[in-house]
């Protein structure tokens, strides 16, 4: 073979190696830019995420943390009390509640005639403290939106009916209907003169969900087991298996004869 073809033919394979070289170099590139472009993809999608799932954190929070409003005439520590009844009666009853609370409902079924009976006749002074019990234990807003719709109600002067009106109806424990603050409105079509622009403002706006995380607080600070926890004259009675509608009046009777 002849010096100019052996030339010719290393010239050829250094060539083919240098087009060899840049091929590799070009898929090098190549297999960095999709990594990098997945990569990138990835965090993207987990940014997203990322905010997807903390503004869904800050839903019930957000609205919790808002400014601490109190509805008109509450009293006690913090305002966290709304009273039923006449200041100067001789005997206080504090109940804390849950309106998604079947044993609540319970004890409202059964007590409630007496309560009203001893509260008109300006015997017995109520204080109600709202919780959100239910929501913790079951998932959702329906005990926080009631209690706040509740709170909305004694701003217009029409908490004792409102009040009863959402034990009459509460729905199943598992149900949280009353999250639904259409419905809220719709059952306050029940309490004369409630059903107001500025109650439905109230409700919708949820002007006292920060109030009702505070009572709600509130009750897990007092160490109370469960609901309805019931206090006569600051006594815990509820958990007495004696107690009835009946002897609930005796007493209250007897500390009025005092």
């Amino acid at each position: 073979m002849s010096e100019k073809n052996r030339e010719g033919k290393r010239t050829a394979r250094q060539k083919l190696a240098a087009e060899r070289e840049k091929q590799k170099s070009a898929d090098k590139r190549r297999r960095a830019l999709i990594v990098g472009g997945a990569v990138v993809a990835v965090l993207g999608l987990a940014a997203v995420i990322g905010v997807v799932a903390a503004n869904a954190g800050k839903d019930d929070d957000s609205e919790a943390s808002g400014p601490v409003v109190a509805p008109s005439g509450a009293q006690g520590k913090d305002s966290l009390a709304i009273p039923v009844g006449k200041d100067s009666a001789k005997s206080t009853l504090t109940v804390w509640e849950d309106f998604r609370c079947p044993a609540c409902k319970s004890f409202e079924t059964a007590y409630r005639p007496v309560i009203h009976e001893l509260t008109n006749a300006g015997q017995l002074k109520t204080e109600y403290h709202l919780v959100t019990l239910i929501d913790g234990n079951m998932r959702g807003t329906g005990s926080r939106n009631a209690a706040n719709a509740a709170a909305c109600a004694q701003d217009a002067g029409k908490f004792p009916a409102y009040h009863d009106v959402l034990f009459d109806n509460q729905p199943p424990e598992v149900d949280d209907a009353y999250a639904d603050t259409d419905r809220l409105i719709e059952l306050a079509g029940k309490v004369d003169g409630l059903d107001t622009p500025a109650f439905r403002a109230c409700v919708e706006d949820g002007t006292h969900n920060a109030w009702v995380a505070k009572s709600h607080e509130a009750f897990n600070k007092g160490g109370f087991s469960g609901t309805p926890t019931v206090l006569f004259d600051g006594k815990n009675i509820y958990q007495d298996r004696t107690m009835t509608p009946a002897k609930l009046k005796q007493m209250v009777q007897e500390a009025n004869k005092g």
